[in-house]
């Protein structure tokens, strides 16, 4: 995977960097050494990793601020780091630039039932907002399968959703305001307490920026309360294509539910060896459809919803009966990723999302595409919004499979948008997706991404290499012309 070339100007400078940082970050706040630092060499995208220069791990904004000053007046860059769960590359560093973990901004300043929201830190856990209101009778929506982990910073980020966000929303759906730190350390504030915010939609600009605009040190969100009822119904079918016709009956019935996933075959039967929640075996696709609301509403859709299935094939019906099994349902689906792990010794997770009439096409494809480049591929994915996960297996010791991983993935992703979805649901572009951005977006898109990027950064310091192919600046993308053999400024240094 390509980089920037390193400024040998700044790594010539290291000790000095480290000690300006060090009176910026007293204490055990600055990372130095290459063992202390190999924790942060990579994210969840295991396959590319990099020491960075040197790891800062502030506890407070005005230390964020400064440290991102600093490194602005200096020249050097700056890549944040939540809980790295990234599966994207979107934490992976630089070896000329700094660490900016945010894992010590993990308190939850306030919450406030009466307006439902709750004030919280970067670095909180997505599920430890739940956890802190549902006492009360509230909860947080948006719920990725790493929300035990993922931070609530991370998940702006990169605009996770998770099993629930077909009825209720992305993370930007659910972000009411925030407070950032901009490249140069000014200190703004988007939103708020409030439904709406007057002027450009700034906050919505933020919110799956991947940390290239700025960097968030305190979120605002909304909690909903808790739905009276919540009953999900596990459905097998003879063909993935069934499944995926039974999906997009279910919504074009009017009926949305709080989730709805998919499993193939080889998946389900690794997440049952794992968790044990009865999913049948015998079947080639499963489907989870959560139904919430008033009970008498939750009844009389489960009906509908099984009238659908069954007409359109269904073999395996099964409704929860108790909120445990409802739970162990969804317990399978959120450990799928795991349980892959078991079945290989590595996995590269894809991102990708596409037009739900178009399921069964990408499905077929997506088999032709395992027998072509001889890797197994497991299914798992957000069937209700298109949002597809399909899990390569290979082995990273052998490096003819990690080439063809990904050769298979970037194959995954351009039919996504050759049928008319998008390279990301929610994983976001960073390095994985990075240079299939011209599959999607023309020249002239991707330079009025880059000016919003400038207009943030101009110094491009921040999170450098992600999300924009780095062949992007004029020269590569055509506008600087060569006449009769002579490229134009030739002094200009070409990379």
């Amino acid at each position: 995977m390509a980089m920037p070339p390193l400024d040998a100007g700044v790594l010539a400078r290291r000790d000095e960097i480290v000690a300006a940082l060090r009176a910026i970050v007293p204490g055990e706040g600055v990372i130095a050494t290459s063992r202390e630092m190999r924790p942060y060499e990579s994210d969840g995208l295991t396959a590319y990793r990099q020491l960075p220069l040197v790891v800062v791990l502030p506890s407070t904004t005005e230390q964020v601020s400064r440290v991102l000053r600093y490194c602005h007046q200096a020249g050097v860059k700056v890549v944040p780091r939540g809980a790295g769960t990234s599966l994207s590359g979107g934490a992976l560093p630089v070896g000329d630039g700094v660490l900016l973990g945010m894992g010590k901004f993990n308190r939850i300043r306030a919450i406030d039932y009466e307006n439902r929201l709750a004030v919280v830190e970067p670095g909180v856990t997505n599920l430890a907002i739940t956890r802190a209101v549902e006492k009360s009778g509230f909860y947080y929506a948006p719920d990725p399968s790493s929300q035990i982990a993922c931070t609530i910073g991370g998940n702006i980020a990169e605009n996770a959703g998770g099993v629930h966000c077909l009825k209720y929303g992305l993370t930007t759906n659910n972000v009411l305001g925030c407070e950032m730190v901009l490249p140069d350390g000014d200190v703004i504030r988007l939103g708020g307490g409030h439904l709406d915010a007057g002027g450009y939609d700034l906050l919505g600009v933020v919110t799956g920026s991947e940390g290239l605009l700025g960097v968030v040190t305190e979120v605002t969100v909304r909690i909903l309360p808790k739905p009276e009822t919540a009953r999900a119904l596990l459905i097998g079918f003879d063909t993935a294509e069934a499944a995926g016709d039974c999906v997009a009956k279910i919504i074009g019935a009017g009926i949305i539910p709080g989730g709805m996933e998919m499993m193939d075959r080889m998946t389900t039967a690794a997440v049952e060896d794992f968790v044990h929640a009865g999913y049948p075996l015998d079947v080639e696709a499963i489907l989870i459809v959560e139904l919430d609301g008033p009970s008498a509403e939750v009844d009389h859709l489960i009906e509908r919803v099984s009238e659908i299935a069954r007409g359109c094939g269904a073999r395996n019906l099964r409704a929860s009966t108790s909120e445990a099994e409802r739970l162990l349902f969804w317990a399978g689906r959120k450990a799928a990723f795991s349980a892959v792990g078991r079945i290989s010794p590595d996995y590269y997770c894809m991102d990708g999302t596409i037009p739900r009439a178009k399921l069964a096409t990408v499905l077929h494809r997506t088999r032709e595409l395992s027998e072509h480049y001889g890797l197994r591929c497991g299914n798992v994915f957000h069937a209700g919004d298109g949002n597809l996960h399909p899990l390569i297996l290979y082995d990273a010791n052998d490096p003819d499979q990690l080439a063809r991983a990904e050769a298979f993935g970037a194959d995954i992703l351009r039919l996504c948008v050759e049928v008319g979805g998008v390279l990301t649901g929610e994983h976001g572009v960073g390095v994985e997706k990075r240079d299939l951005m011209p599959s999607m977006f023309s020249e002239l898109d991707l330079e009025q991404q880059r000016r919003l990027k400038r207009a943030f950064d101009g110094k491009e310091l921040l999170n450098p290499g992600k999300v924009f192919p780095l062949l992007s600046s004029c020269a590569e993308q055509g506008r600087m012309h060569v006449s009769g053999g002579q490229t134009a400024f030739p002094d200009i240094p070409r990379f």
